[in-house]
């Protein structure tokens, strides 16, 4: 009996040892559980911060790309009034020239004129 007692006593440490490992282990992977939740907590708030970060970066290129083409609404304005000016001045010559033609053929008619009236004379 004494043999069986010993047994059972060697038994019973094994047990309570491998309950106790259980208990461990279980207390581990609780651990290890809760320590992976942080970091994928971690993560998602590392994966907002991005993302904002980047919303924030594209509404400031919207915003350079709406001055962008503001500047360039601006260029547009300012080249149809340049075309504006130069067609005028196109005008203006046209007219200049036109007048310096009647001027000069009245020159011509006028000399042309005094010519005859001197020669008939």
């Amino acid at each position: 009996m004494a043999e069986l007692e010993s047994r059972v006593n060697v038994i019973e440490i094994k047990t309570s040892t491998i309950e106790s490992k259980v208990d461990a282990f279980i207390q581990e992977m609780r651990d290890f559980k809760t320590e992976m939740r942080d970091r994928d907590n971690q993560r998602a708030a590392e994966i907002r911060e991005i993302r904002q970060r980047q919303e924030e970066q594209i509404r400031d290129i919207d915003k350079k790309f709406d001055r962008i083409d503001q500047k360039f609404d601006q260029m547009d304005h300012k080249m149809s009034q340049m075309d504006q000016k130069i067609d005028g001045i196109g005008k203006f010559v046209q007219n200049l020239t036109i007048a310096a033609i009647v001027g000069i053929g009245a020159a011509v008619v006028g000399i042309g004129a005094m010519t005859f009236a001197v020669v008939t004379k």
